[in-house]
């Protein structure tokens, strides 16, 4: 038997190595496991939100409709709650719109501006939308609001994620 003697050198070369590696392995696993996760997550499924709003009592006068859901923020989960402008236009369709104006980002109300019946209005800079989300030119919003997708499932509407339009 050979005995191989290992030097104060050799012995210091492999501990600090040791030492070293393992703790970039403990700084590299948290980003390899961040780039990782969301690939063997598979995706989020469902994205509508039930709502408690039965279809057949949607009209054609605008309908503020309020919906929850829970909401994941790394390690913190909350309720959020969002709403929605919600009626039917004229070929029946359901119309579902974002209160959020694309002006500033307040929240806008229908009708209730006295002078503009009938439209959506931004209190914070007297901004006004049409009843289909079109902003009204000459006022400050930029751009339509934005509309919600949305499905309807055992009766009952269903809001997905909300989606910028183009135009005036």
């Amino acid at each position: 038997m050979s005995k191989h003697r290992v030097t104060r050198r050799q012995f210091l070369s492999y501990t600090l190595t040791g030492v070293g590696g393992f703790m970039a392995a403990g700084m590299l696993m948290p980003m390899v496991r961040f780039a990782v996760d969301p690939l063997l997550k598979g995706g989020a499924g469902d994205n509508f939100v039930p709502t408690d709003k039965k279809v057949s009592d949607i009209t054609s006068e605008p309908t503020r409709v309020d919906f929850s859901f829970k909401q994941k923020d790394a390690w913190y989960e909350s309720e959020v709650t969002n709403t929605a402008w919600v009626y039917k236009n004229e070929k029946g369709e359901i119309v579902a719109l974002s209160p959020i104006c694309k002006h500033l980002g307040c929240t806008v109300d229908w009708n209730k501006d006295k002078e503009h019946p009938n439209q959506f209005f931004c209190p914070c800079h007297y901004g006004r939308y049409t009843k289909d989300g079109t902003n009204v030119p000459g006022t400050p919003p930029t751009a339509p609001l934005d509309v919600y997708e949305y499905r309807i499932k055992d009766g009952y509407l269903q809001i997905g994620k909300a989606k910028p339009r183009k135009g005036a």
